[in-house]
């Protein structure tokens, strides 16, 4: 029980700050590279949220002991869980896309500002933007699914 509070206690802070930087530092500064710490902490609190319902569903319900991975995890809560909680496959693709978008921004080798976006440019010349409005997108899922979250962790 002790891991299903400590996850449930990192989404929710990570969620406080990706909120906070997309709605007071952003418009504060106005710079599209805060975006990517918005990113990142959206993709923190979806995979600590579903890390506590997983560690309560093992705490609780004896499912087998599963590797400490984010690939593990996701395909547990993926086949088993989420039919379990009845939770929209939205959530599962927007935790997804996250982590793609991660992913490209990492292994990018040329990212830039424009106008009012973060611009990512893949290998192949595709590019990708991160905008404010995207990511308030993102945020609201994500708090949706935190909030599944803790509806699942109230159950005894």
């Amino acid at each position: 029980m002790e891991k299903t509070e400590e996850a449930r206690e990192k989404a929710i802070k990570n969620l406080k700050i990706a909120n906070h930087l997309l709605t007071q530092s952003y418009p504060l500064l106005n710079d599209p590279k805060l975006l990517v710490a918005v990113l990142q902490n959206i993709f923190l609190a979806q995979v600590n949220a579903m890390t506590a319902i997983v560690s309560y569903d093992h705490d609780n319900w004896h499912l087998p002991a599963f590797p400490d991975n984010f690939d593990a995890k996701f395909d547990l809560f993926k086949l088993k869980i989420a039919p379990k909680y009845k939770i929209p496959a939205e959530h599962l693709q927007a935790i997804l896309d996250v982590k793609a978008l991660i992913a490209s921004q990492k292994e990018s080798k040329v990212s830039f500002v424009r106008k009012d976006a973060f611009v990512i440019c893949e290998e192949g010349y595709r590019l990708k933007t991160l905008t404010l409005q995207d990511m308030k997108t993102l945020l609201a899922k994500t708090k949706v699914f935190i909030q599944r979250m803790g509806q699942i962790l109230a159950q005894e």
